[in-house]
């Protein structure tokens, strides 16, 4: 038999656990996903085509998550400060990343990176692909690729082409085309489109394969002459300027792309409902009529393919990068 005292003691114990207990809030529960703003990191300046369809495609994934997307421009080394950046943030879905072309261009063509352009992130979906177009000041006599052939060949030290920076599809469209039509052409790099085209229109160089949204307008101005478009069938934006395939080299299909991808560990529910929501964004006809609008070929698919995509890319700019001897300057 348990003494009074004892028993008291007892119930007098576990009246003050049910009281704590009772005062303690209760354990909340995990905070559903988005429950603050996403920030979106694009490696390029504010103002280029990274920029351009990043914006676009921000407010309207901000609407369909219900928060905010918000642009955060990390500039450097051929986007490579924006993709470590990304890389090494915490991967619980509030930071993404504009991943694109370059990054599969910058796994040959940098000697050390600080991210694996495979390992580090989590593909989304992909968004568009952007043609380049081979444009020159439109002083020079050059109004065909047969003429650029001839001019780049009758001066001492080739033509001049210009680049947003080395690495960029811009560059390493140049390098193919060098290598496929065995030209001396002597690479120029900017920070940037802009500076490059600012150049370019002042005749300090001579050429350029711009992305589509950034040459098109100086185009259409009279300010630069299109010669050749990159990607495998002609723009509707420009119709009368073949592809390079269609000059004289079959098979040359050159395009700049953009996909979502996210730090690598981000949950899979989070992938799944940011690939959902990408995918939304991507069926609106005015977000597809405004990338047509700039020369870009909406895109979308699911995660798999954009890793697959990406996979095939860096293996194809590894061997033009090798073959070429392209290097980051």
């Amino acid at each position: 038999m348990i003494p009074p005292t004892a028993s008291r003691r007892r119930l007098l114990a576990l009246a003050t656990a049910l009281l704590c207990s009772a005062a303690l809030p209760a354990r909340a529960e995990p905070a559903a996903w988005p429950s603050k703003p996403i920030k979106l990191v694009v490696g390029y300046a504010a103002g280029g085509a990274t920029d351009v369809v990043a914006r676009l495609v921000a407010v309207r994934l901000g609407e369909q998550l219900g928060q905010p997307v918000l642009v955060d421009n990390r500039t450097g080394a051929n986007s490579n400060v924006g993709a470590e950046a990304v890389a090494r943030a915490p991967a619980d879905g509030y930071t993404l990343y504009v991943y694109t072309i370059a990054n599969t261009i910058n796994a040959s063509l940098y000697a050390r990176l600080g991210y694996d352009p495979v390992k580090d992130f989590e593909p989304v979906g992909l968004i568009a692909k952007i043609p380049n177009i081979l444009v020159v000041n439109p002083k020079l006599p050059i109004r065909s690729v047969a003429d650029y052939l001839r001019f780049a060949k009758e001066q001492p030290d080739g033509i001049t082409f210009a680049s947003s920076g080395s690495g960029s599809s811009i560059h390493l469209s140049g390098e193919m085309f060098k290598m496929k039509a065995g030209l001396k052409m002597l690479h120029v790099p900017y920070r940037g489109s802009a500076p490059a085209i600012t150049d370019l229109l002042g005749g300090q160089v001579q050429s350029m394969f711009d992305n589509m949204p950034s040459a098109l307008p100086h185009v259409q101005g009279g300010r630069l002459r299109a010669i050749a478009i990159t990607s495998a069938q002609r723009s509707p934006l420009l119709p009368d300027v073949p592809t390079v395939a269609e000059s004289g080299y079959p098979g040359f299909d050159v395009q700049s792309w953009f996909g979502l991808a996210a730090p690598a560990g981000t949950p899979h529910p989070v992938i799944e409902r940011l690939n959902a929501a990408l995918d939304k964004v991507m069926a609106a006809p005015e977000v597809r009529q405004r990338l047509r609008d700039v020369g870009a070929t909406p895109e979308a698919g699911t995660p798999e393919q954009m890793r697959a995509l990406a996979a095939a890319e860096i293996k194809r700019w590894r061997e033009v990068v090798k073959a070429s001897g392209a290097k980051a300057e």
